[in-house]
């Protein structure tokens, strides 16, 4: 694949920067219809993605790949370490413990990232330090999921989903993750 650029093609980049050194900023113009796509949402919009996948186990790396695109392409990069591995964590339980599909929902509402992991059993995990978790061994292999949640989250919970008329049961486990609070102003007649 050749990806040089032509003297013409630069050529012309010059001149367009030439004639107006901010073009790069102008949103891009649909190359079919020629209708200029919409800007980026502001920082502070809300936002929800959702990616869905079968009980494969490719899934939660995929689940991780989008999470980590989302947030970065929204200037969340501060949430991104945190959210993947709590996200991964509960990826890998519903592929893991569960035979159906998955689905892994992102919403932002500024400043509060919440992510959700729905599957379809309707068995909700018991909650860390609950007589039904029991002691984990240090070599075990699994068996701290929770509690990497319960320490990483700044909140968290789950609810169990009735089979319904609409669709399958099943549960979701969601936790929340928070931007820390930005300084507040200097007031400048308090710093004279």
């Amino acid at each position: 694949m050749n990806t040089e650029q032509s003297p013409n093609q630069t050529h012309h980049q010059k001149q367009d920067l030439d004639r107006d050194p901010t073009s790069y900023l102008l949103p891009a113009l649909d190359p079919l219809s020629g209708i200029p796509h919409p800007p980026p949402l502001p920082f502070a919009a809300p936002w929800c993605y959702e990616v869905h996948f079968p009980c494969d186990p490719r899934g939660p790396g995929i689940a991780r790949v989008t999470l980590r695109a989302v947030l970065d392409a929204h200037g969340l990069a501060q949430l991104v370490d945190r959210a993947e591995l709590l996200t991964s964590e509960l990826a890998t339980n519903s592929v893991r413990h569960t035979k159906g599909p998955a689905s892994v929902r992102l919403q932002w509402l500024c400043p509060v990232l919440r992510v959700s992991v729905w599957d379809m059993s309707p068995d909700l995990p018991p909650a860390p330090g609950s007589p039904r978790t029991g002691v984990v061994a240090a070599h075990a292999e699994d068996g701290r999921g929770l509690l990497i949640l319960d320490t990483v989250a700044d909140r968290w919970g789950g609810c169990a989903i009735g089979e319904g008329k609409f669709g399958p049961g099943g549960k979701t486990i969601w936790f929340e993750l928070s931007l820390p609070a930005a300084p507040p102003p200097v007031d400048s007649t308090l710093a004279a």
